[in-house]
């Protein structure tokens, strides 16, 4: 029999007077000793598909001293949260179509050895953010975290800081919408990719994906299974028509050319500013963590799935740059004036002279970026609907409601389609407005990672006892968080920089504004009414098990 590791009374976690106090009763003395095993074994017979395993059960039961009962369905397992996640970052598809940025700012080699830089660095956040999820495996993910592991006087404010994903599924519908537009300017050379059908096409896509997680929900994980085998598909696709039939300049140009197109005055800043298209494509190390709820043996499964998709997500997305600053042909002006409006377009037209060959190449990969947005819509309204859960926001009682028979939490998805296709319309008014509003995601995103993973390496500066885990850095942990925490900080600095110096008010970046902004709004809020209201997850869960 082979044994997964079990939960040791050592590991018991104590905080006196920083946090709540928990004290792990040894294996064997109450309702839920259990010996955690490997799939394929008799714990199998254990499971039921709204239960989960035994070890779902006890995490759910330390977890659930008031609030937490376990309504959604565990539906998914490995492979399948897997291809979850891996469609959901869609890293090499968001660096394809985002790739003219760093070419502006670094060149290819910027481009290139910035990516390297990027994946590094986040490797170090996902596995600190993994082994918070095998710790604690719920929904709510990085505000959880945070109430938890946090000293006692920060667990509850800081939990309004780390929230990021509403902002993302407007912003990815938008760039999916431009794909499509794309392709009619391909086939209609009078089109004028006007912005109002922009809008119509966003909100379409957001609408068509309330669908897949609402009415074909129980469908969704033979969808994910179609739509794995067709990521993998479409990156050897995209990748060999543009090395076989593309224009690649020569390896040492592609490696060693770094320019500062956009003038910065610095190859370095301009780098640095190129680089955050990197680190956007690379986020979403927490998405798989908000569906903890819906997988099986989830501390076991969540923090392995983590690992593997950032391994397979980080790989694919250097590879397309590479692939895209080789055969990138045209220069930077050439590409911004493409008449079919994303530089990536234009670089499949440069190299199929086809414009069947383009439209197929440009519809695959605008197929890729709707089921991102699908999927999009299931970990940021699991999110919303943990929050709401734990009385953290406006009408929680309506947002965290799970209607019987549908076992998922539709009230929260249906706020999070309105709230998409509201923020959408503002593309009429100020399409810069609409692309700073987008960018809060990467902000918001690294905001979370940055003081939950500070908050789990306070902890170990103070010698404090964690949470038992299945995926321990041990040792490694304190030095992994402090590496993550130097690369994210860095990051989040770069990413209120404007593309270009001296910017008039449409090319600025506006996104300090309104991340503080925000920010300011949801502190304003607790002290008014969620310091009443909401108590954190932290006091709802068993001091002792």
């Amino acid at each position: 029999m082979a044994n997964r590791p079990t939960f040791k009374q050592q590991n018991s976690f104590v905080g006196g007077s920083e946090g709540p106090a928990y004290e792990m009763k040894p294996i064997g003395s109450a309702v839920f000793e259990e010996i955690l095993e490997e799939p394929g074994s008799d714990t199998e017979g254990l499971e039921t598909e709204k239960k989960g395993t035994r070890g779902d059960q006890k995490d759910m039961h330390r977890m659930n001293k008031y609030r937490k009962v376990q309504e959604l369905r565990r539906n998914f397992r490995f492979l399948s949260i897997f291809g979850y996640s891996l469609i959901l970052g869609n890293a090499w598809v968001l660096a394809l179509t985002a790739a003219i940025i760093p070419l502006q700012n670094g060149g290819s080699g910027g481009a290139i050895w910035g990516t390297i830089i990027v994946c590094i660095g986040m490797s170090f956040s996902m596995l600190s953010m993994a082994e918070m999820a095998s710790m604690a495996p719920t929904a709510g993910g990085q505000y959880h975290w945070v109430s938890e592991f946090a000293a006692r006087a920060w667990q509850k404010p800081l939990s309004y800081a780390v929230l990021g994903w509403q902002t993302a599924l407007c912003s990815s519908s938008f760039t999916a919408a431009l794909g499509i537009q794309g392709i009619i300017a391909i086939n209609n050379e009078t089109y004028t990719l006007p912005a109002w059908h922009a809008v119509l096409l966003t909100i379409g896509i957001v609408v068509f994906s309330i669908l897949f997680n609402t009415v074909l929900i129980r469908k969704l994980l033979f969808f994910e299974g179609i739509m794995l085998i067709l990521h993998i598909f479409v990156f050897f696709a995209v990748s060999v028509v543009l090395w076989v039939m593309g224009d690649r300049a020569p390896s040492e140009q592609t490696f060693f050319e770094f320019t500062d197109w956009s003038g910065w005055g610095s190859v370095g800043i301009a780098t640095m500013i190129g680089s955050g298209v990197a680190a956007t494509a690379t986020l979403g190390s927490d998405s798989a963590a908000h569906l903890a709820e819906e997988l099986q043996d989830a501390s076991w499964v969540l923090p392995r799935s983590m690992a593997v998709t950032a391994i397979v997500n980080y790989s694919l997305c250097l590879l397309m740059t590479i692939t895209y600053m080789s055969v990138k042909g045209d220069t930077v002006d050439a590409l911004l004036g493409s008449s079919y409006g994303q530089p990536y377009i234009q670089i499949f037209m440069n190299a199929t002279q086809s414009k069947a060959g383009t439209n197929a190449l440009t519809a695959l990969v605008t197929i890729l970026m709707i089921f991102g947005v699908i999927n999009q819509v299931t970990t940021t309204s699991r999110q919303l609907f943990a929050f709401a859960r734990d009385g953290g926001l406006p009408f929680s009682s309506f947002l965290c409601r799970v209607k019987p028979g549908w076992d998922i939490p539709l009230n929260a998805v249906t706020v999070t389609i309105a709230f998409s296709v509201l923020i959408s319309m503002i593309i009429l008014g100020s399409p810069t407005a609409f692309y700073n509003i987008g960018a809060l995601c990467g902000v918001g995103l690294f905001s979370s990672y940055i003081i939950c993973i500070a908050c789990i390496a306070w902890r170990r500066i103070r010698g404090l006892p964690l949470l038992p885990c299945r995926f321990s850095l041990g040792r490694a942990g304190l030095t992994g968080s402090l590496l993550a925490l130097a690369f994210l900080m860095v990051e989040w600095f770069f990413m209120f920089w404007p593309s270009y110096p001296n910017p008039n008010a449409a090319g600025m970046n506006w996104t300090v504004l309104i991340y503080w902004g925000v920010i300011a709004w949801s502190f304003v809020y607790y002290w008014v009414r969620g310091k009443k209201q909401y108590s954190g997850p932290v006091e709802y869960v068993r001091k002792s098990i």
